[in-house]
């Protein structure tokens, strides 16, 4: 596993050294877009409007816009700074039940390994914790952004859940023609109980398959083996065109002021038939470029 980030967990005046690893991955089927006249694939460009070219990776800061058009800039450090992400700590706040804490409030799950050093530390809160059957709130700060995170325990490991700030989300009471007063009918709703409870059982994640990530990859076998495959052409860095204006330049530049200047045209064999050989001009060196 690729380490994403390195750092401590405190609680109280214990100090744990941990290192942290994504749980979990994306197996979406990567697609790409493609130009279907030429199939051609279409990349991303970091394109200045104003400057009329790509922009480097090095010229780009972050920028807020307070007002249209108007923007204060913020370099990478100062986000580090003010976000807290130097000091690289995981501070638990308070310990709770997670049985607490609703769904919705749920980001992403990290695992959290024992730091080079530290490793009975690691033990002390991980065994504290299982024994007790509590969760920490905690604070920390992950690639410049805040989140509040739970620690817990998964088997023998310390797992980090980032979790949304309570005004990030949304209330029930936006959600469009949600009944004021829920009436059912009894004996429906006994048939419906009766009906859940036959469907209930210990919870299998194994059991559940991503279904259309199987269908599209069978699909792709499909027309991979059927040699329905679509090649992108090879392109071309340069063109006749740019060819010859590059000769030219060169030629140009090796002449001096009071020569006669000799001018290149496409080659004719490339746009019409073979015309009569003329005397040929006399050969310049060109220079090495």
């Amino acid at each position: 596993m690729h380490t994403v980030w390195k750092g401590a967990i405190s609680f109280g005046l214990v100090h744990v050294p941990v290192k942290m690893f994504s749980a979990t991955e994306d197996k979406d089927i990567s697609m790409r877009y493609i130009h279907k006249t030429c199939i051609t694939p279409l990349a991303y460009v970091r394109k200045c409007q104003t400057c009329e070219k790509e922009v480097e990776w090095d010229e780009i800061t972050k920028g807020y816009e307070y007002e249209p058009g108007r923007f204060v800039l913020f370099e990478k450090e100062e986000l580090e700074t003010i976000s807290g992400e130097a000091n690289k700590e995981i501070k638990i706040l308070d310990f709770v039940n997670l049985t607490d804490i609703d769904p919705v409030y749920f980001q992403k799950t990290y695992y959290l390994g024992p730091g080079d050093t530290g490793a009975g530390a690691y033990n002390l809160l991980l065994d504290s914790m299982r024994q007790t059957g509590k969760i920490g709130i905690a604070k920390v700060s992950i690639r410049s952004k805040s989140s509040l995170a739970a620690i817990r325990v998964i088997e023998n490991c310390l797992a980090l859940e980032t979790i949304f700030y309570p005004d990030e989300i949304r209330p029930i009471s936006q959600v469009p023609n949600l009944p004021e007063k829920v009436t059912v009918n009894e004996r429906e709703l006994d048939m419906a109980k009766m009906l859940i409870s036959q469907l209930s059982s210990p919870f299998e994640p194994e059991k559940y398959k991503d279904e259309y990530r199987g269908r599209l990859l069978e699909a792709i076998e499909h027309k991979i083996s059927g040699e329905e495959v679509q090649a992108a052409p090879a392109l071309q860095k340069t063109s006749v065109i740019d060819l010859m204006a590059a000769l030219q330049a060169s030629l140009d530049a090796t002449k001096s002021p009071d020569d006669g200047k000799v001018t290149l045209e496409p080659d004719a064999s490339v746009t019409e038939e073979k015309k009569p050989k003329k005397p040929r001009a006399k050969k310049v060196k060109e220079p090495v470029t």
